[in-house]
């Protein structure tokens, strides 16, 4: 089962959006330099689509869009709660921070509007660096995606 740890409002992770990011725990990407070290523990609360409905009407007017931030550990999963929030909160964008170089097969890229690949890699920086590997795609339409990372660029 697939945990969160904790969840906040971000402005800055999905460019035009007001973005409802939700912290998931079992990281199993460990990639040096994670400031996100608490992550990579199988502790915290379980995220069911109850749980979902739940942070979707505590912040209801304040969001555009829900991301998670991570879930490698169980990324089918992951793509399932996607396509429940747009079945469910058409209303609302999906976008997922991935650790992984590239999204599984298994995963349907076009139950996401923004999705977000790449390890940590410290000397290439994060998203705001012009040298990062990370990547992070919006949905154009079906499964074709725009790389929109250079909005980071200052």
């Amino acid at each position: 089962m697939l945990k969160y740890v904790n969840t906040g409002v971000v402005f800055q992770e999905i460019p035009d959006e007001v973005t409802l990011a939700v912290n998931i725990a079992n990281c199993p990407c460990h990639c040096p330099g994670c400031h996100s070290k608490y992550l990579w523990e199988n502790v915290g609360k379980p995220l069911t689509p109850m749980v979902i409905d739940q942070l979707l009407k505590q912040y209801d007017s304040d969001i555009t869009c829900i991301a998670f931030m991570g879930g490698d550990s169980e990324p089918t999963y992951i793509n399932t709660l996607a396509r429940y929030i747009h079945r469910e909160h058409p209303e609302y964008r999906v976008a997922w921070y991935s650790g992984r170089q590239r999204i599984p097969s298994a995963v349907r890229k076009s139950d996401f509007d923004y999705i977000k690949v790449g390890p940590y890699i410290a000397h290439l920086g994060c998203l705001k660096e012009r040298t990062t590997n990370q990547r992070l795609y919006k949905k154009a339409s079906g499964d074709d995606f725009t790389d929109i990372t250079s909005r980071f660029w200052k």
